[in-house]
């Protein structure tokens, strides 16, 4: 939240501006990208931001998609919420 909210102030908005965060569920560390999405189904819970977990390889059938090609390929896909569901080994 502390990078959330300074990078809101350098560009003078704040998360009333916001109505759509979109992160990317990997590749990366479990524990990064497990606190990016708790950080963002709080956001939604406070806030009522939507947000969309995606990943590139949800989107195989676009070649060279750029970060700027995600809202609207999440659109496309129908891609909302879509989190990342543990496997536990015993």
């Amino acid at each position: 939240m502390i990078l959330i909210n300074e990078f809101l102030k350098i560009n003078r908005s704040s998360l009333d501006d916001i109505d759509a965060i979109y992160v990317n569920r990997g590749p990366g560390s479990f524990a990064g990208i497990r606190n990016s999405l708790a950080t963002m189904k709080a956001l939604y819970l406070v806030k009522k931001i939507d947000y969309y977990c995606f990943s590139f390889n949800d989107f195989n059938e676009i070649n060279n998609a750029k970060y700027s090609d995600v809202p609207q390929l999440c659109e496309k896909f129908k891609i909302k919420k879509n989190l990342i569901n543990p496997i536990y080994l015993s």
